[in-house]
Parts: C-alpha cells; structure tokens; sequence
C-alpha cells in the first residue's frame, strides 16, 4: 500500500487560507491580520474577459489601496542614514521623458557596484517615486551600492494606460542611459533589480538588451518573485504554486485581470520580452549571472523556478533561493515583522552586485 501524499496548500486543502497554511511565519502573519492579508481576498468583480476599460477603471481603484498598504508597512521603520538623492529625466526611446531616482552614499570612496532598480506593480500599477520603493533604494544605497530607481510608464494607474512594450522601453532605455553615465555616477559596473512586475522587467530589459546588441553593459540580475508567465487567467498544470498559493496575499484572478491591461490583445502571450517564462534556451544562453529569488507561499514560485532551470539549461551562471514561510514579496514588505529576512535579502543583492563586478 502506497503512502498517503500530504499535498501543500489549497492543492491539500482547497479551503486553506494563508493563516491557516502551517508553512507561513506566525510573525508574517502578525502583521497581515490587521488589514486581513492573512485570508484569502474577495473575488475582484474583473477577469481577464472583462473590457479593457473596465480593467482600466479597476487599476485606478486599486493602486491607491496597495501604496496606502506599503506606506503604512514603512511608519515604524526609522529613515535610512547616510544616503544622498538626487533625480534626473532622461528621454526614452519612444521620446518621452523618464524620471530616475539616484541615490548613493553619503561617503562613497571609488566606483561601487550600480544597481538598476525595476518596482513592482505587475508593470501596471504602482510608482518609483512611492516611499517603499524610496526605502528599498536607500537601504540598497546604505550597503555600498548606487541605486538608480526608473519611474516607467505603466500598463494602468496614475502612470498608464501604457501597455507593452512601453515600460519595457522605459526600463531599457533607463538601463543604457546608466550605462553610459556610469563614470559620472560613480559605479563600477551594473546590475538590474526588481520584484514582481519588475523582476519581470528586470529580466525582459537584460533579454533585449541581447537581442539589441548591448548585453555586454549588463553584469548580472537579480530578479525577486517575477511575475513573468502571463497564465494566470488559466493556469497551468505545470505551475502548481499557482493553485496551491492562490490567494495567500495574491488572487490569480486578480492577477489575470491586471496581465490584460500589460498585453491587451494576448498576441505577447509567449513573447520573451512580455513574459519571460517563455524565453527559450536559445533566448537565455549568453546572458550574464542572475539570482531568481521565490517565496515559499507565492502563487508565482514555481515561474521563477522554471525560468531558473531555463538559464541553467542555457549554461548561465545562476543561482536561486527559496525564501520560506513568505508570501509574495514578503521578504520587502514587512520589514518590521521579519526584519532578519528583509536584511538578508538586501544583502544577498548588493553581495551578488560586488560578485559579479
């Protein structure tokens, strides 16, 4: 007789809420009762087949409730010393003007490591410009790192409608004008970094700038629990984080919608730049050194492990950490719950930022 598989989350338990998942960090789960992230949400009233101007009307509504979420994470949380900012515009590709948010040591000796850092937002909502993106960059910059945060044009929200490929652009172009400035900005070399929408963005950006001919200014990325498969509308077998997690912190449903608002048409469905999951051996071999990070309880885990084995696949030099008792982005999010796990991903960046230079 077989032994009995214990099946994790709601593949187990179709009725399992994070809070009941014995998986999750009791800490994390502290700070999520509050604002009853620690149950599964309501169902969005939008799916992917819902018109894009009601997907629209749904990004405005709900960007202000997820930067009111992030800022209120931040209000126990001291202000970062001994970082300077600045910011510049640039012109992107498309002729538009790009804001980018500098920050660096106060006392930096030499050239250190630069770090391009892509938001998140599911490349729809969400701004740069946010005091939680604005702590993440000065807690990078407090390590020894120069941060160049890019203020892209999203796919909704305040900052859209802007689909595909225009963030992209934005990012790309903001990467090169890094690249070219980096002297004067006082980095060694450079990396691109993001969670999310923007660890998607983040590996997009590096795959264009193969196929664009300027690879070589990219050492290495670091890409946090990419959003990056674009099923979620109809999830596939392949991806089991995707049922098993769905939920905890983020809805598929949910996120099926937002993917509509990045590819109105579906014709980037298995388009590299748009969701990178799909990129093949041949798109990743030659890339520089990634680390894909995941968290345990994420319904995205298992697209950034599938990217991973992709790259390995392709002889890159990369590496990926599994973050457990996390849910998505947790180990950004509460910082003052899991401040040991927050610190440590900091680290484990500007680590890999000097070890790629």
């Amino acid at each position: 007789m077989s032994a009995q598989v214990n099946l994790p989350g709601r593949l187990g338990d179709p009725g399992m809420e994070l809070k009941s998942d014995p998986r999750a960090d009791p800490r994390m789960l502290a700070a999520m009762a509050p604002f009853g992230l620690d149950v599964a949400p309501d169902p969005v009233p939008f799916t992917g087949e819902s018109s894009i101007e009601e997907l629209s009307e749904f990004a405005k509504m709900a960007e202000p409730g997820f930067e009111t979420l992030f800022d209120t994470m931040l209000l126990s949380l001291p202000e970062v010393e001994g970082v300077i900012r600045e910011t510049t515009q640039i012109e992107g590709v498309d002729g538009n003007q790009i804001q980018l948010f500098i920050h660096r040591p106060a006392n930096a000796s030499g050239p250190l490591p630069g770090i391009v850092h892509t938001h998140g937002g599911g490349m729809v909502i969400m701004k740069a410009a946010g005091p939680q993106y604005v702590h993440w960059r000065d807690s990078l910059a407090a390590l020894g790192s120069v941060v160049v945060g890019v203020e892209f044009r999203n796919g909704g929200g305040a900052l859209g409608d802007h689909p595909f490929p225009a963030g992209l652009n934005d990012c790309a172009s903001a990467a090169q004008w890094v690249a070219a400035n980096m002297d004067d900005l006082g980095m060694s070399h450079m990396i691109i970094s993001g969670e999310s929408g923007g660890g998607n963005l983040s590996i997009a950006t590096t795959i264009k700038a193969k196929q664009d001919g300027w690879l070589d200014k990219v050492s290495g990325v670091y890409a946090q629990c990419p959003y990056i498969s674009g099923v979620y509308a109809n999830p596939t077998a392949d991806l089991p984080s995707l049922v098993e997690n769905d939920g905890y912190f983020l809805g598929v449903s949910m996120m099926g919608a937002l993917a509509k608002l990045y590819d109105p048409t579906g014709e980037n469905a298995t388009n590299p730049l748009a969701w990178p999951m799909h990129a093949s051996v041949d798109d990743c071999a030659g890339l520089p050194p990634f680390v894909i990070s995941v968290n345990e309880l994420d319904p995205l885990r298992d697209e950034g492990l599938a990217f991973f084995r992709t790259l390995l696949a392709a002889d890159v030099d990369a590496r990926s950490r599994t973050i457990n008792g996390t849910c998505h982005a947790g180990d950004c999010v509460f910082a003052e719950a899991i401040p040991e796990v927050y610190a440590e991903t900091l680290d484990d960046i500007v680590r890999f930022a000097n070890r790629v230079g």
